[in-house]
């Protein structure tokens, strides 16, 4: 039903658990947004900030309303009934991230600065003989580095924050949003993930009885060149997906080449993030030539390609238009 500018209406707001009537907000504006409905129904139940809801509509169970969603634009008669679903306390998901990328790089400096407990007790706090040591401390700082001040000011999420309960239990149906809940299941997964594989690569790597990589110096240096590069194209690439979504918009749109050169892969695939990622990985590899460094980027190319895959199908499902030329993570075979 539309509504004049003229037409005020009434909307009562139910608990979506017990069907309590929790507000009645007289004479709203047809205009509204369901983002200013929320905030009205915070400052009248003196909801935190911190605090995080939805707001459905029909149904207690229904579908999530966007808080851009305008009031006039929506099924409701006159008076507007909507239900209430408190998600509770919220951490950012920048915290979540940071918090990822963090551990390796506290965990890796722990092993390379050798502190007691780890190694013999002879080698407490002793240093590396081996110079590609100090550059593999350098190179693995630097991406965890990179990746820290990129979550902070590159990246920027769709959904901001997620609900702190949810770091304290697994997935199931007792949760108010089984999504986000397999979400923190996720992150807890990749916080395993991310500090366990550092731990182990850092053991070899910083261990007392290393041994430099068979080529030597024209190896290692190699290795440097194609981390360094490929770091560069992630970044690149990162800046450039940024700049598709201005900020505060949920608008998505095809990415294309920009005037620099390490975005040109977008002409072949979809992902080229995780194909400079993968090469990063491979220059580290090739660089310390440790067994728990190849099955880290090998896992990691496994996990990036299912990732790529679901963007490249998305993209395909959403643009009609899309390059039909690009692959989702590497050019003409994957």
């Amino acid at each position: 039903m539309e509504h004049t500018p003229y037409n005020k209406l009434c909307v009562e707001i139910l608990d979506a658990k017990t069907k309590d009537k929790l507000c009645f907000l007289d004479k709203v504006e047809p205009n509204a947004t369901i983002g200013e409905i929320k905030s009205m129904f915070h400052r009248s139940r003196e909801y935190l900030p911190s605090v995080k809801s939805v707001i459905v509509s029909r149904r207690p169970k229904g579908k999530s309303l966007k808080d851009e969603d305008v009031l006039q634009h929506l099924p409701v008669g006159t008076t507007a009934t909507f239900y209430f679903r408190d998600l509770g306390a919220q951490i950012s998901w920048v915290t979540v991230f940071l918090t990822e990328y963090a551990g390796p790089l506290v965990i890796y400096l722990m092993f390379y600065f050798r502190v007691p407990f780890i190694y013999a007790p002879k080698y407490d706090f002793t240093t590396s003989k081996h110079w590609v040591v100090h550059l593999a401390c350098m190179c693995h700082s630097f991406h965890y580095v990179k990746r820290l001040l990129e979550t902070l000011f590159v990246h920027r999420f769709s959904h901001g924050t997620m609900p702190l309960r949810n770091i304290f239990k697994g997935p199931g149906p007792r949760n108010c949003c089984l999504q986000l809940s397999v979400t923190c299941a996720a992150v807890f997964q990749n916080c395993t993930y991310y500090w366990g594989f550092a731990a182990w690569m850092a053991y070899y790597i910083n261990h007392p009885l290393y041994t430099p990589p068979i080529y030597g110096e024209q190896q290692v240096k190699l290795a440097l060149i194609i981390f360094l590069f490929c770091q560069i194209g992630n970044f690149s690439i990162h800046i450039a997906l940024r700049n598709l979504r201005p900020p505060g918009s949920k608008t998505r749109k095809i990415p294309y080449p920009t005037k620099n050169p390490f975005t040109w892969i977008f002409l072949l695939v979809s992902c080229p993030n995780y194909t400079y990622e993968l090469g990063s990985w491979l220059g580290f590899t090739l660089m310390t030539q440790c067994l728990p460094v190849a099955f880290f980027t090998m896992v990691g190319f496994i996990q990036m390609t299912v990732w790529a895959k679901g963007k490249h199908r998305s993209y395909l499902k959403e643009f009609r238009d899309y390059p039909t030329l690009r692959s989702p993570i590497l050019p003409f075979v994957l």
